[in-house]
């Protein structure tokens, strides 16, 4: 049995060198081998040119056990991937009749004429294993050489094809290599920086070896992992819930929206687990609010509406917002954001309004009012909270930051209930 301690992935297409596609197949993969407890220490990305595919897969075996590759697997001529690596393993391509037979079968059924060239596809490594190919035409495979210690599997290109063969086939082949997987859970928090719970949670981090806590860091919150390398998911769950336990009992536990789920996913769970329902005004946000909630299965049972007020008129006329408060406060103000909270809820009926009004740049700033100032605002039955941001960065960020502690402000009413 060949012993995996280390993988690489080699993505094959000067497409994704030249910047017209994204790389989203290295990332996949990447998440998969670790959730298999295989480490990964190398990826690069190689164009259809077979003199250097073939020095980087010679280089790639010589740091590791197992390379995986994507792209290169279809019918034309700079496809060359299987024929590359099956020469670097000292293999020759044979016909493989099973997948021949699907292949024709599949122009069959669509009532296409199969060129001869299609026939390259399923012409694959002599001795290899063959992964089918239920999304498309090009099948993948494994090479093994025992005397080496070295495995190479190829996938197809496309994510709609590479990711379910990789979920059905590739990682039920792996898994009879490694006696242990590593199971991660996902700690989301809003309204605290990485450094601060960083500096809460460092003697914490440092201490743990099994589980292990990281922090990364996403636009507008932080987002914890915690790993446990175990035996199985049962045992990596409960070793992570412990951890969790023990995370929330700080300082930070204040903060956590979520585990293992996004912000707006959280709101819609939240206000469906109490039978409330929610309503939006925005101005500087322009419908982000609205579009990041209605974006959940399920949100059309809590969400009510929502209403973008760029224009004062709108603010006025359908919010309910005073004319002596724009005139006095303006736009971007505590009291309009509450006037607009307060308003929206009362005109679409829903449990809680949430409002934002604010700068987003680049231009409209002003020395009392810089780009960057936005006004939050929640109102339920009871009353009307409302916050001051000071926000940096470009347009879209401050929005998308803007959208975070609205969705957050709103989190924490709704669990106030």
């Amino acid at each position: 049995m060949i012993k995996i301690k280390n993988a690489e992935i080699l993505c094959v297409g000067t497409e994704i060198l030249i910047g017209d596609i994204v790389n989203t197949n290295a990332a996949f993969i990447s998440k998969r081998l670790a959730a298999l407890g295989i480490n990964q220490y190398y990826q690069a990305v190689v164009g259809d040119n077979p003199e250097r595919l073939s020095h980087m897969i010679n280089e790639a075996l010589g740091r590791c056990e197992l390379l995986i590759m994507s792209g290169g697997l279809g019918p034309t001529y700079d496809d060359l991937t299987k024929e590359t690596a099956a020469a670097c393993m000292g293999r020759t391509l044979a016909l493989h009749q099973p997948s021949y037979e699907r292949l024709c079968g599949f122009f069959e059924q669509r009532g296409i004429k199969m060129t001869e060239n299609n026939k390259k596809q399923v012409y694959m490594p002599q001795n290899s294993i063959v992964f089918q190919n239920d999304r498309g035409t090009a099948p993948g495979c494994a090479i093994e050489d025992e005397e080496r210690g070295k495995i190479i599997i190829m996938l197809p290109g496309p994510p709609r094809e590479l990711e379910p063969m990789f979920t059905e086939s590739v990682e039920p082949y792996l898994a009879k290599f490694s006696d242990h997987i590593f199971y991660s859970r996902n700690i989301n928090i809003v309204g605290m920086g990485e450094s601060a719970v960083e500096d809460i949670l460092k003697p914490l981090m440092t201490a743990s070896e099994n589980p292990t806590v990281a922090p990364y860091c996403k636009e507008g919150e932080v987002r914890l992992r915690v790993t446990a390398r175990c035996a199985d998911a049962a045992e990596g769950e409960k070793m992570c819930r412990d951890m969790i336990a023990r995370i929330e009992k700080t300082e930070v536990g204040a903060f956590v929206y979520g585990i293992d789920a996004e912000l707006e996913t959280a709101v819609v769970e939240a206000l469906a687990a109490r039978s409330l329902h929610a309503a939006t005004a925005e101005s500087c946000t322009g419908g982000l609010i609205s579009q990041r909630i209605t974006s959940v299965s399920g949100s059309s049972e809590v969400f009510d509406g929502g209403i973008v007020s760029y224009a004062n008129r709108i603010k006025a006329g359908m919010l309910g917002v005073s004319e002596a408060t724009l005139a006095e406060h303006g736009a971007v103000s505590p009291e309009t954001a509450r006037e607009m909270a307060i308003g929206v809820r009362n005109v679409i009926g829903a449990d809680f309004g949430v409002s934002v009004t604010g700068i987003a740049g680049p231009g409209g700033g002003t020395s009392e009012k810089p780009v960057g100032l936005v006004y939050i605002a929640c109102a339920d039955a009871v009353g009307c909270e409302v916050k001051r941001l000071d926000l940096g960065g470009s347009r879209e960020h401050i929005r998308h930051l803007t959208s975070n502690y609205a969705l957050s402000l709103l989190l924490s009413h709704i669990r106030s209930k």
